[in-house]
């Protein structure tokens, strides 16, 4: 049985497969296969493999004391603090991801059910005997530091976060850790509260969906409940809210990054390998093969080549002895990041904070703050108003990302360094402090750094491979052309910056546009104008801009020529296969873009005005974002009534007061 709602890939039921034996476990009123929250499989293997914090060692401990004792403190030689959601007397649930449903495996009428509307708030827990006090599982906060705008922060963990439990898909086999953001005050809140405001629980829940509908690698978003009787001082007072996101891990490179800087070589070698055998698919035998092995290429080897031209052999540093199984493991996470970055970059998202407590170990986009897509092509433009030196803008993302991996690389450096002597029992136990003098360590550190440089060839390879790739389905390109980053994609992104275009509005007027025999002067005069905004039509440029009006038609006139040869061998395309690449085209390249001033505007109607369809809306369009329309068509086999009007003005014009939007981290 096949199951879709229109966003992302396609979800099929393993052969056979069918819901647990449960009377409650009906379909009917599902359009995908779906099981109870009850009975939805769940453990706890994070809080079973790794150490929790000494104070609370049995969960038990963590749920005696009154929820107002918990104060923030140093956590030592643990990863994550067994604390419960702080209890809510009131909550609204105001929307729910059918895209996410889908994802955890739940029925869709199951978000009716009170058990859902008590668990998304962290009312109900499950695994856990409140009475007894003793279960299979608790909900607990994680334990990471970070470097924050090139800085150390020191200890920062889940200081509003509380995962439950972790959920696996019974149809897929898919496993998620579900976590509540704004459940309450943790030993990790600092000078915090632990709150989440409605404001930013808007962005994150919407843009979280909205990423994974076109295909970005993110975590996402369950649930959105509003706290009536919660009012959080931010720069203004304002309403609360909890928001429910899943992962397959909430891990993060903040995560190695402490007990590092802590000078605890255990519990980083004892995380590296849970990550590797308990959160990674297919454990060890899954990272890339040596690439200094002529005969063992990457498992992927397609990322590489032919795509960049680049073989494994060229990317080289060191001997193939010396890189052991946590070397793979680190190059398996840079590559991760590297196709997450690029798939960012592809869609000119910006997220404003990419610290290093922001950065997953398995390559997902998080922790949205003040994110932001392009209005006008600006590679410069950070989101962040509180980023003055545009350290996590746009154009610098790529690098930051590096410099973040090369902070997990330093975690891991020890045992990088090892090489084949990683299991011997003297390493093990002491590590480099049983050698007496620094220059007995010095082979050991340049390999360290041969691996890392290596990585960092590597990382590079798989970006750009990644990104031309992408970019290629966006402009609509059937063959692969090893010019096509200089020869189409570098020149194209120099005119939109210097005409000021929008970004992804030019990529869906270009799916749009018609093939002809041959383009003349007066087609181009006829199309130019559908690349700018209403109010800023080329006929209102600078003369000095004319220029670039003729660069970008020759741009077009070169595009029009590799479309005819890539979709038809340079003859000219007839209307059925035309249309074939127009569908193609706008399958990639989405009409709806959550914008800021679109954000801004629904977060002032649920708040300010009471209204809660509208959210519903925006939902909707983040989750079907390719369409050309929505109100009055059925999706999921349901009528959606939607409001033209409103579909309208989100996906034209972007006021000119609206566009290159800030916002700051507060949440």
């Amino acid at each position: 049985m096949t199951a879709s709602t229109g966003a992302g890939p396609r979800t099929e039921a393993p052969d056979g497969a069918s819901p647990p034996s449960n009377a409650d476990n009906t379909q009917a009123q599902s359009p995908w296969p779906g099981v109870t929250l009850a009975a939805l499989p769940k453990s706890w293997t994070f809080t079973s493999s790794l150490p929790p914090d000494p104070m609370y060692p049995p969960p038990a401990e963590s749920h005696r004391p009154p929820r107002h004792e918990i104060h923030p403190r140093q956590v030592r030689h643990a990863l994550f603090t067994w604390v419960r959601p702080e209890p809510q007397s009131t909550s609204e649930l105001l929307a729910v991801s059918p895209a996410a449903m889908r994802d955890l495996g739940l029925l869709a009428s199951e978000a009716e059910t009170e058990d859902f509307k008590q668990t998304v708030v962290g009312n109900k827990l499950w695994g856990w005997d409140e009475e007894k006090e003793t279960g299979e599982g608790y909900p607990w906060a994680q334990c990471y530091g970070g470097w924050q705008f090139g800085s150390w922060a020191g200890q920062l963990g889940d200081g509003r976060a509380i995962s439950l439990f972790e959920a696996t898909n019974p149809f897929t086999g898919a496993r998620y850790e579900v976590q509540l953001k704004g459940a309450g005050i943790t030993p990790y809140s600092r000078f915090a509260d632990g709150k989440a405001v409605l404001r930013s629980s808007i962005r994150e829940f919407i843009v979280s969906e909205y990423l994974h509908a076109i295909g970005v690698p993110t975590t996402r978003a369950l649930a959105i409940s509003l706290l009536p009787n919660e009012r959080v001082r931010r720069e203004r007072i304002e309403p609360g809210a909890i928001v429910v996101r899943f992962a397959p891990s909430w891990l993060r490179i903040g995560t190695f990054d402490l007990p590092r800087m802590r000078g605890d070589r255990e519990l980083v070698r004892q995380l590296a390998t849970y990550l590797a055998e308990h959160v990674i698919p297919g454990g060890w035998e899954a990272l890339p093969a040596r690439l200094e092995d002529p005969s063992s290429p990457p498992q992927d080897e397609s990322i590489l080549t032919p795509l960049t031209g680049i073989p494994p052999s060229e990317i080289q540093g060191s001997p193939g002895e010396e890189e052991n199984r946590f070397a793979r493991l680190f190059r398996h996470i840079a590559r991760l990041n590297a196709l997450m970055v690029a798939s960012l970059q592809s869609y000119a998202f910006t997220n404003g904070v990419l610290n290093t407590d922001n950065t997953s170990l398995l390559g997902l986009s998080m922790d949205y703050g003040p994110f932001a897509f392009l209005d006008v092509f600006d590679p410069s433009y950070t989101p962040n108003h509180d980023d003055d030196t545009l350290r996590y803008s746009y154009r610098n993302q790529p690098t930051i990302i590096w410099w973040n991996l090369v902070r997990l690389a330093e975690a891991l450096g020890e045992l990088l360094a090892a090489g084949g002597e990683v299991d011997e029992e003297w390493f093990v136990s002491k590590g480099f402090s049983k050698f007496e003098s620094e220059e007995a360590t010095q082979p050991y550190v340049r390999r360290a750094e041969k691996i890392i440089a290596q990585a960092g060839q590597e990382y590079k390879a798989v970006f750009l491979a990644e990104y031309t790739r992408l970019m290629r389905r966006r402009l609509g390109f059937r063959t692969v052309n090893p010019d096509d980053l200089e020869g189409f994609i570098s020149p194209l992104l120099d005119t939109m910056e210097s005409l000021s275009l929008d970004y992804n509005l030019f990529f869906r007027t270009l799916s749009s546009i018609p093939l002809v025999p041959t383009p003349t002067p007066e087609l181009w005069d006829t199309v130019l104008p559908k690349f700018f905004y209403p109010s800023t039509p080329p006929s209102s440029l600078p003369q000095d801009k004319a220029p670039l009006l003729k660069d970008l038609t020759t741009w077009l006139e070169k595009w029009h020529e590799r479309i005819k040869q890539d979709w038809n061998n340079g003859n000219p395309l007839i209307p059925e296969i035309d249309q074939e690449r127009i569908k193609a085209m706008k399958g990639v390249n989405p009409k709806f873009v959550p914008r800021g001033w679109i954000f801004d505007e629904v977060i002032r109607r649920v708040e300010k005005d009471g209204e809660r369809n509208v959210l519903k809306r925006l939902l909707h369009l983040s989750l079907h974002p390719f369409e050309d329309n929505w109100a009055g068509r059925e999706f999921d086999g349901v009528l959606y009534e939607g409001n033209k009007d409103e579909e309208e003005r989100w996906t034209s014009d972007v006021p000119k007061v609206g566009r290159m939007l800030q916002c700051s981290c507060s949440s």
